[in-house]
């Protein structure tokens, strides 16, 4: 039996589960007060603090962090890698606490926590399908300014974890099949997998559907206008796009089940935004479909909005001419951060080198 730690660390909160084997023996949410993260300027910064609460919460379930098998922690926006497990090696740690990553954010950590755990029970740290996992194929880097090439960064974890588990229920395997994979949340991903490989994506804080806290694609030149205004600072413009966009901009909450009860109750508004949160990302989803020619095994809905059938069966009325739509709600990256590890606890998988 494989005991394995995983670690998710999250803007607010720091999730952990133990597992054996598959099984999860328990499930952890540590939550961080804002007024303790605010004290941090860089993620990096939140790595001692968080490890000690990280430390003290298993001390409080009375468990040993000596015994583990394997850790693993949520890899972040690191360098372009290809998808896979990584070992946690110090090319990894020193990138991150360099800044030689992609983006700014707290899952850049994941490493760092999982390779201090691991250490201490001798055994190997490793990080999964990180978010920049990059498979592209080459015409899906180009923009219209050279010097601008589109990033692949997306949920990766959670897309191939449903991945696998949707060529499962194909009766086929993850690198045999083609998906359409949109992973529903804060952010939209919406990604072609042809083969095992995400060969494009939306990188949902550059472009795509809007969501319920991002604006999504927006109109250039109205954008380039507003950021030369006066009226606003660099940071107000991407607080904008990032965290007070889409559903939030336009209704005030970045709830879809608050968005949901508006509906009921009458408001015109909240349901002509709905409609067209639906109709981007059923466009999304079929221009991911010309990406792969066509050749759809599968239409796969997952993320935390794809709990509302409200949300999902839309969906399908637009785009199942396409494909068939199979619907995996939630998005469990401690489970998929065990799986990854198993399989190469089990040997099913080599682990990647970070170089």
């Amino acid at each position: 039996m494989f005991k394995i730690l995983a670690i998710n660390p999250g803007a607010t909160s720091t999730k952990i589960g133990l597992f054996h084997d598959e099984k999860p023996v328990f499930v952890e949410i540590i939550r961080h007060e804002g007024n303790e993260i605010a004290k941090f300027n860089r993620s990096v910064d939140q790595y001692q603090y968080r490890k000690k609460v990280l430390l003290e919460a298993l001390s409080a379930r009375g468990v040993d962090p000596g015994g583990f098998s394997a850790v693993i922690g949520r890899g972040g926006p690191f360098k372009p890698l290809s998808g896979g497990v990584y070992e946690v090696n110090d090319a990894m740690t020193e990138d991150v606490m360099n800044g030689e990553v992609q983006a700014e954010h707290v899952s850049l950590i994941g490493c760092l926590l999982a390779k201090e755990i691991a250490s201490v029970s001798g055994c190997p740290a490793y990080i999964a399908d990180p978010v920049s996992v990059d498979e592209f194929d080459d015409v899906s880097r180009i923009s219209g300014f050279p010097e601008l090439p589109r990033k692949s960064l997306s949920h990766a974890l959670n897309m191939k974890m449903v991945g696998r588990k949707a060529a499962s229920e194909l009766g086929k395997k993850y690198e045999e099949v083609n998906l359409v994979i949109a992973h529903l949340g804060g952010g939209i991903s919406v990604s072609p997998h042809r083969r095992g490989k995400i060969i494009d994506a939306n990188n949902a804080n550059d472009g795509g559907p809007m969501s319920p806290q991002r604006s999504g694609s927006l109109p250039v030149t109205g954008l380039v206008k507003m950021c030369f205004s006066g009226e606003c600072t660099q940071k107000q413009i991407m607080d904008r796009i990032l965290k007070k966009g889409g559903l939030t901009a336009h209704l005030g909450t970045d709830d879809l089940r608050d968005v949901l009860k508006m509906i009921c109750e009458g408001s015109e508004r909240a349901d002509l935004v709905f409609r067209s949160l639906v109709y981007q990302i059923s466009k999304e989803i079929g221009a991911m479909s010309a990406a792969l020619k066509g050749e759809v095994d599968a239409i796969v809905l997952t993320g935390g909005m794809a709990y509302q059938s409200e949300l999902t069966e839309k969906i399908r009325e637009y785009v199942s001419w396409i494909s068939k739509v199979l619907v995996f709600p939630g998005e469990d990256e401690l489970e998929a951060l065990n799986l990854a590890a198993l399989m190469v606890l089990r040997k099913e998988v080599e682990s990647a080198k970070y170089a």
